[in-house]
């Protein structure tokens, strides 16, 4: 570090004469509204925290860069996938998902599972979980969820009741719940977990053709989690304990990677198949649609700036380039609106054009104004379209690929879908050991609801799962199974 002396300055560039008292009228004050550096330091300090996200508050993050490992362009012309060898730049960003921001690190919570990918197109997007499936499957019911895991308006403590309350009402969350409850619910740290796009998305090729896809990154650390106990007792001695691990291990260069496949439906199965595959509480058996192998993800550097790096980043599975598209999934496409306008309330309007979120190739749009432009706004150019001045024009090679649509226009229910198949499958596949723990964390769990009815009903849903599953949580928290199930 270069021992040259720098003069402290205002924000705006001036020099600081004293930075340690505030100018005032005498010695004893008061203060004089003259004094503008002080009156700069105070305004700055009160806005030095933007409002933290409403979920995946609490985080991490990190740089990296992806590879391409096998030749996936018969399925889609992206460009960051075009060749065997090819590296992309990325920025990562973990998170537990219910917690404030200074929540504790190991509690039982999906882990967020945030990529950028700085793509020579633009950036890409993928915001997905540590599960492959999700709470709910339709946008509308996400407030609501939200708030249950959030704080009781009048205790300000969190409130089980809510929770399973929610939950037992909405049969569609059990298979993400019975994830959540075993062993997979607590991860050692982000390091040793998986992460899934969990939504189905579109890939095109060059030609438009089209399939259905999932992502899946699998990390090359292995799966560890964390006991209960030893969870509880972390997050009183370190509540940063996940944040901590990643730092220090990239900063001794043990750098964390994860392998990316996808599974690929043809575009007709998807009329065929067994479940709905836009519905993102559910998986697709990859008996019948295989992992192909696509790339790799490593992480080997730290953020210079927590704030300007992690808290500023945004995120939103809108954020696409061509050769992928969306799907007709119900909670992608509230997200599509939901996370881009969550970015412009939290951080601003030109939220992409911080460093953090700012694309590797230039950037040509139409859009001027608004809070915080702190680049040249585009200068005197032409600032509409469309025009006769050579301003930057549509690409129609670049649309996004079709796809038919038919039905009458309706809040439709999705009470007949079944439910239960897929949380069922999960318990059985689970060794004896693994089934009694998921029971324990679930009776656990739910012992401080204050209402029978709630519980009676989440063991009704248990119970249609696997009959064993919903007898072992009843007699564990002292009920019987309801005999109408």
């Amino acid at each position: 570090m270069s021992n040259e002396r720098k003069n402290l300055t205002t924000s705006w560039g001036a020099p600081v004469g004293d930075n340690q008292n505030s100018i005032t009228a005498g010695s004893r004050g008061p203060t004089l509204i003259q004094d503008v550096h002080l009156l700069e330091k105070l305004a700055h300090f009160n806005r030095e925290r933007v409002p933290e996200r409403v979920v995946h508050a609490k985080g991490a993050g990190a740089h990296g860069y992806f590879e391409v490992t096998n030749d996936v362009t018969k399925y889609t012309k992206a460009n960051f996938l075009s060749d065997v060898g090819k590296r992309t730049p990325m920025f990562v960003r973990f998170s537990t998902v219910a917690g404030e921001n200074g929540s504790a690190d190991t509690v039982r919570d999906p882990r967020g599972f945030a990529l950028k990918f700085y793509t020579e197109e633009g950036n890409y997007d993928l915001v997905g979980n540590n599960t492959p499936v999700f709470f709910i499957r339709d946008a509308i019911k996400f407030p609501d969820f939200i708030h249950t895991q959030k704080r009781h308006p009048q205790t300000h403590l969190k409130n089980p009741d809510a929770v399973w309350d929610f939950w037992s009402l909405s049969p569609e969350s059990l298979h993400q719940v019975t994830i959540l409850m075993s062993d997979r619910g607590i991860p050692a740290t982000f390091r040793h977990m998986h992460g899934f796009g969990s939504h189905t998305f579109k890939w095109t090729n060059a030609e438009g053709d089209g399939v259905w896809i999932k992502y899946h990154f699998k990390t090359e650390q292995g799966i560890q989690n964390l006991a209960p106990e030893l969870a509880a007792k972390i997050a009183g001695e370190n509540p940063d304990y996940h944040t901590e691990d990643l730092f220090n291990a990239i900063e001794k260069g043990d750098f964390p990677a994860w392998k990316m496949y996808v599974q690929i439906m043809p575009l007709e199965d998807a009329d065929t198949y067994r479940f709905d595959p836009f519905d993102v509480t559910k998986v697709w058996s990859q008996k019948d649609y295989p992992l192909i192998e696509v790339g790799r993800m490593v992480l080997n550097r730290n953020p210079e700036n927590y704030f300007a790096e992690v808290e500023q980043a945004t995120f939103s599975p809108g954020t696409l380039v061509p050769g992928v598209d969306v799907s007709p999934d119900k909670m992608l496409q509230g997200r599509l609106f939901a996370y881009h306008d969550a970015h412009r309330y939290r951080v601003g309007a030109n939220h992409q054009a911080l460093p953090i979120n700012r694309p590797k190739n230039e950037v040509h749009t139409y859009q001027r104004d608004g809070q915080m432009r702190f680049d040249n706004n585009g200068g005197g150019s032409v600032y509409y379209e469309p025009n006769s001045y050579g301003g930057p024009s549509e690409s129609a090679e670049n649309k996004q690929a079709a796809f038919p649509v038919q039905g009458v226009a309706d809040s439709v229910s999705y009470d007949h879908i079944d439910h239960y198949t897929q949380p069922g499958d999960l318990y059985r596949l689970q060794s004896e050991e693994e089934r009694a723990r998921l029971v324990q964390n679930y009776v656990e769990a739910m012992a401080p609801v204050t209402k029978d009815e709630i519980k009676l009903r989440q063991i009704a849903h248990l119970y249609k799962a696997d009959p064993e599953f919903g007898q072992r949580v009843a007699q564990g928290l002292g009920l019987q199974v309801p005999q109408h199930v």
